[in-house]
This record gives C-alpha cells, sequence and structure tokens, in this order.
C-alpha cells in the first residue's frame, strides 16, 4: 500500500471510530505499531487534529474533510465486480442502486481509467426472478428492527408460519440467508430466503435483547466451529 493511501485511511478510520488503539490500526492497516506512531505523528504535524497517546489510543474529536484518493486498478475492479454481484443478487432497490453508484465512480475516473472494465461478472440470465422477491423488504425489517410474519417451506417441503426477529442477512454458497431469532423456537434460526413463501411486517418493533442478538450467534457459532 502507498505511504499516503495508508495516511487516508487511517483518517477515515478514524473518523468512523471512538478511541482506538495503535494495535488495532496496525491490524487494519497491516503494519506495525511503530509505523502507526510515525504516521500519526506525520499527520498531526501536517495540522490533522489527532488526540490520545501511544499506549492509550487515538481519536479526531472533530470533523476532518480529506479529498479522496484516486483509485488504482485493482480497487476499481473491486468496486465493479462488487458492484456487478449486487446488481444480480442483491435485490430490485440495491441492484438499482449499485448502478447509479457506479455511474458517480466512472464520472470521476481518471481518463486512463475510464475505459478499465474487469472481466469477472456475475450473470443474472439463469436467476429465477421470484428467488429475490422478499430480499428487499427482509432488508429493511433487519434495519428498522421490525417483527415480521413469515411463512416457510423446509427443504423436507413442510411449511410452518413463523414470527421471527430478522437479524441480518448473509450469501453463502449461492443463496442469500436470513439469520433470526425465532419467537416459535426461541432460539436463533436461519432461513433461506428463496423458501420463503410469505411475509409480512407486523407493525411492531423488538429492542436489543442481549443473548438473542447477532453478536451473540456469531460468538456461539466461533465457540462451536473456531474462528468465523
Amino acid at each position: 500500500m502507498r505511504r499516503a493511501d495508508r495516511l487516508f485511511q487511517l483518517v477515515q478510520i478514524l473518523r468512523h471510530r471512538r478511541l482506538t488503539t495503535a494495535k488495532e490500526l496496525a491490524e487494519r492497516l497491516e503494519v506495525s505499531t511503530r509505523t502507526v506512531y510515525r504516521d500519526v505523528q506525520d499527520l498531526c504535524l501536517n495540522g490533522i487534529p489527532i488526540e490520545g497517546e501511544a499506549g492509550v489510543g487515538y481519536l479526531l474529536r472533530q470533523e476532518v474533510n480529506v479529498p479522496p484518493l484516486m483509485f488504482n486498478e485493482a480497487e476499481l475492479e473491486a468496486i465493479q465486480v462488487g458492484m456487478r454481484m449486487v446488481q444480480a443478487w442483491g435485490g430490485k432497490e440495491l441492484s438499482s442502486a449499485a448502478k447509479q453508484a457506479m455511474i458517480k465512480v466512472e464520472a470521476v475516473l481518471p481518463a486512463r481509467l475510464r475505459e478499465y472494465q474487469s472481466l469477472m461478472f456475475a450473470p443474472d440470465f439463469y436467476i429465477d426472478s421470484d428467488e429475490f422477491q422478499f430480499l428487499d423488504q427482509l432488508r429493511k425489517a433487519s434495519r428498522l428492527r421490525e417483527y415480521l410474519l413469515m411463512d416457510y417451506r423446509d427443504v423436507k417441503d413442510d411449511s410452518s408460519q413463523r414470527e421471527v426477529r430478522p437479524l441480518a442477512i448473509y450469501f453463502w454458497k449461492g443463496t442469500w440467508t436470513l439469520l433470526a431469532w425465532c419467537e416459535l423456537r426461541n432460539d436463533f434460526r436461519n432461513f433461506r430466503v428463496d423458501r420463503i413463501i410469505g411475509l409480512s411486517g407486523l407493525g411492531r418493533h423488538f429492542v436489543v435483547t442481549p443473548g438473542e442478538e447477532m453478536p451473540d450467534y456469531i460468538a456461539l457459532m466461533e465457540a462451536q466451529y473456531g474462528d468465523c
């Protein structure tokens, strides 16, 4: 990573986090803590208001506007591939947003990168249009923490109705999966989105409940299978 890119990323990390130790910064930036100390000192000398000290941590107490650095080819390709995947598999709303975001990215590219196109694609011509029909609703309900009433058909083709608290949606092994707290089972459950046959919001919102949140599920999986 170029030093200018590293300094930019360091500021961005501090902008979006509370007190952050040099060790945490070093792990994020994949450098030594000695390099972090040196970078922080240089940023402070150039007027970036970083507060803190070695061994304690650092933070930015006021907003800092840092001019964005231009993408290199690898970064641009990562963006293109990610956008293509979202357009193919992200549901109607995110698909549209991805297209608009890519237009904005391409508008600020220098001439040498304007024609650059990754050869990694995410074709959608084989995807059943009904496969992601509930994805937008699930995404919104997860963000708003809204209870859902779900009609579900499992792998044995047995149907059931569940009241769930949607916690997160993740894509793995070629399909979207909903992580939820199931009120019927009083436990975490994973539901394949393409097996949901009916979904409606209940107009009620759930509060943070210790032991029943996504980090708790991740902790259970790590304890059972090791670091995920």
